[in-house]
């Protein structure tokens, strides 16, 4: 299918003359690149019952911090189910700033709780600081429930890009605990560093996660480490039996789409279940975008009906 005419139009600005490629700018001018299409696409910020910053002691005696939404029209007293959100952006940019209208809208929609994770970035923080971070957090979630106002038994892992990477790391290295997640939300996410599926050469020129941008990212995230570790690239795990349900959304013209398409097939061939929604004529990224691509505000209301739905379920079983 063609690109839709928003997202043509989003191509067009991104490649316009004389503009930098992403790849060729140093990291902080690439964060700052990235925060400003979020603030200049994401949708008008929606009112929440309350939101709290919430620092998360790590062992070294520094900070994992984080920023907890509770949904609009919620109480103090509700036990509510939680959703933990790992932001995109290659391991290496992206920030809770530039998600909170994201995770506002997430919290209103789903009736959950979300607590927005700012883990620590590469190449500052090279792999495995991100999913460590991630691990952390759901382990103080569970242990700090009532502090919370959260069920521990209806916590959601969730994420867009490399975030959908952390949440299914995280879910993954969680199987044999006693407090599972109980339902991953995953936006496009990374399942595996190396691959040759057809996407990543469909896609790798003129669709706003270029080739470089890839390579950019994996650089730094992962300088001298294997990249088939299975806590970088999920889909080298020996077996991906007893994840929880998910949802899956993907983008047609992604590089990663393919990926994430046999990430899927090989979840479902080994007992999983999984729903899954490609959106076609869309762009890798587009999830945040509500204010100019109307298929964000589709995936955003789907992202919600699913967590509500699952979450619910979860109480009454």
């Amino acid at each position: 299918m063609p690109l839709t005419k928003e997202t043509r139009s989003l191509l067009d600005m991104a490649y316009r003359v004389g503009a930098p490629r992403f790849h060729e700018l140093a990291v902080a001018q690439a964060r700052h690149s990235a925060q400003k299409l979020h603030f200049a696409f994401r949708p008008e910020a929606p009112a929440v019952a309350s939101t709290a910053e919430v620092p998360i002691p790590r062992p070294d005696t520094s900070a994992l911090l984080a920023r907890l939404y509770r949904p609009f029209g919620s109480h103090m007293d509700d036990r509510l189910p939680l959703v933990i959100f790992a932001h995109g952006g290659g391991w290496c940019i992206g920030d809770v700033a530039s998600y909170d209208v994201a995770c506002r809208e997430l919290a209103n929609g789903s009736g959950c709780a979300v607590l927005s994770v700012e883990y620590r970035l590469a190449p500052e923080h090279p792999f495995p600081a991100a999913p460590e971070d991630m691990r952390l957090a759901f382990d103080w979630s569970v242990d700090n429930a009532d502090l919370l106002g959260i069920d521990p038994a209806r916590i959601a892992l969730a994420g867009d890009s490399a975030g959908g990477n952390l949440a299914i790391v995280t879910a993954l290295a969680l199987r044999a605990a006693e407090v599972k997640p109980a339902f991953l939300l995953l936006i496009y996410p990374s399942t595996e560093i190396r691959s040759a599926r057809p996407s990543r050469e469909r896609y790798a020129e003129g669709f706003f996660l270029d080739r470089e941008s890839l390579q950019w990212f994996f650089e730094r995230y992962l300088p001298g480490v294997d990249t088939e570790d299975w806590r970088a690239s999920p889909m080298r795990a020996a077996s991906l039996a007893g994840l929880p349900p998910m949802q899956v959304i993907c983008a047609e013209c992604d590089p990663l789409v393919d990926d994430c398409l046999a990430f899927v097939e090989r979840v479902r061939s080994e007992g999983g279940e999984v729903a899954l929604r490609v959106f076609e004529g869309v762009v890798h990224g587009f999830y945040t975008l509500g204010k100019l691509i109307p298929e964000a505000r589709e995936a955003m209301a789907l992202s919600a009906a699913a967590l509500r739905s699952h979450l619910a379920e979860c109480a009454q079983s």
